[in-house]
């Protein structure tokens, strides 16, 4: 972190700071509805302590559904300017590494006093969302409430339920209509990720490994793939984004947006889309490119997460932008909305306490406490801190894996081609799920291909990982 130019720990002058912050009971009142009675739940991961957002449906006549997203009001406490802001404002995210967590903000405030926890009462930034039948958006809000949180649900758990896989999770049966809500919520999310497809939202599916830990021992690296829970507040928090930018852009404020620009590498999309039969035209389509994903996903479900990787890889990376009044922001590419600003984890990310300070001012008609010449140079910051804290998070998750694979130098992996420019090939294997440096062997090769590899060294320190490419091995091979 050091080396990238982030601060792993905090000021002796946040810590002053934060002792002297004391919790103070959220009340209803003019400015903060109550909505305590209302069916909240949270839904996270399984060992998630910062919770920034909860959740909560009913029935409109008609066949419509009204959705609530409450992100936490993590500003009530965070004042701009305060050494703790000056913290996160630098760091701009939390840190996630296999070996610790490193919070953007104390965890006295991220885990306990800004954090939507059980039965807490708590203010909040509501977004309120009225759908027809059919997902689509037929009005909006933005308020601030008083909410209590009925039960802290984990992915894993409410997938499995949803999914006919698993039991109904405790915390749900303990809740007077908890389920049916879930189920609507459920009902309503799909219908909403079915509109954004029709517009050419991607059908992505990716294996992110996860170390898994017996106590201090690092036991294995297990792959982490999306579900029913994890899609339902994936298609919520899109919502409530799209929401949050044209509220402030309806009123003629400025706000950082999160952005996918066209891909640049669409050629070689284009390519691998032929390697399966499937023609893609010559101009960047997202419409077309998740046709094609979904007749992939169709005929190889099994491949069909290093497909996606492969296009991932492709479309580049988001970064933040300013979005003046009237502006024309590109959009997000992958996701085919054009308005996304990112406001839905203010405990974790930056940006997202940024635009709720800007929709807070617009509520009150208070001026905003942002220029725009700093909003524009906060978006390049955060899009530069975001970038440095992926390699760190990157960094030690192959850390971990040069642990696991030290002993098994020598042996020999299937694997496909993640990264390919002149500063190096990358290629992935399965079985652990981890990546690691091409240093011979990689001549013509390119994103999306498979092959056999040996692993040749490791450097835990480093985080080094190398392979080999076996000769009259399987370099040319497409996807297919």
């Amino acid at each position: 972190m050091v080396e990238r130019g982030l601060f792993p720990d905090f000021s002796a002058q946040a810590l002053s700071e934060l002792n002297e912050i004391r919790e103070t009971e959220a009340q209803p009142g003019d400015s903060l509805r109550d909505l305590r009675t209302w069916c909240w739940c949270s839904i996270d991961n399984d060992d998630s302590c910062d919770l920034d957002q909860l959740t909560v449906a009913r029935e409109l006549p008609g066949g419509g559904v009204k959705v609530l997203v409450a992100i936490a009001d993590v500003d009530s406490l965070v004042k701009k300017r305060s050494a703790i802001d000056g913290h996160a404002r630098h760091n701009t995210t939390s840190v996630y590494t296999a070996a610790q967590i490193f919070s953007m903000l104390p965890e006295k405030l991220s885990t306990d006093l800004t954090s939507l926890n059980f039965l807490a009462d708590r203010r909040a930034m509501v977004v309120d969302m009225d759908f027809a039948e059919d997902g689509s958006l037929q009005g909006s809000d933005i308020y601030k409430a008083v909410v209590r949180n009925k039960a802290k649900l984990a992915y894993t758990g409410v997938a499995g339920w949803l999914e006919g896989t698993g039991p109904m999770p405790h915390g749900i049966a303990a809740v007077d209509g908890l389920a049916d809500n879930l189920r609507l919520q459920d009902r309503i999310a799909r219908k909403l990720k079915a509109l954004r497809h029709l517009s050419g939202a991607l059908d992505l599916e990716t294996l992110e490994g996860r170390p898994v830990f017996e106590g201090d021992h690092l036991k294995g690296i297990e792959p982490q793939r999306g579900n029913r829970a994890t899609f339902l507040i994936e298609d919520f928090m899109i919502a409530a984004n799209g929401v949050t930018a044209r509220y402030l852009a309806s009123r003629n404020l400025p706000s950082i947006r999160r952005v996918v620009r066209t891909p640049k590498r669409w050629d070689r999309i284009v390519e691998l889309a032929s390697q399966h039969g499937c023609i893609l035209p010559a101009v960047p389509d997202s419409k077309a490119l998740d046709r094609f994903l979904l007749d992939a996903r169709a005929a190889d479900p099994v491949r069909f997460p290093d497909l996606s990787l492969s296009v991932i890889k492709l479309l580049g990376p988001g970064e933040y932008v300013l979005e003046l009044p009237g502006g024309n922001t590109t959009g997000h590419f992958g996701l085919a909305v054009k308005d996304y600003a990112h406001s839905t984890a203010p405990n974790r990310r930056f940006p997202d306490l940024i635009t709720q300070r800007l929709l807070k001012a617009a509520i009150a008609g208070q001026p905003l406490p942002y220029t725009s010449d700093e909003l524009a140079g906060l978006a390049q910051h955060c899009t530069e801190m975001e970038n440095a804290v992926k390699k760190i998070e990157r960094q030690v998750a192959k850390s971990a894996a040069a642990m696991l694979l030290e002993s098994r130098i020598g042996e020999k992996f299937d694997a496909i081609v993640t990264g390919a420019a002149a500063k190096g090939t990358w290629v992935r294997i399965t079985e652990p799920h981890v990546e690691g440096r091409l240093v011979n062997g990689f001549a013509g090769l390119d994103v999306g291909q498979r092959l056999r590899v040996r692993l040749v060294g490791t450097n835990v320190e480093r985080g080094f990982i190398d392979f080999e490419g076996l000769q009259g091995g399987s370099g040319s091979r497409s996807l297919r």
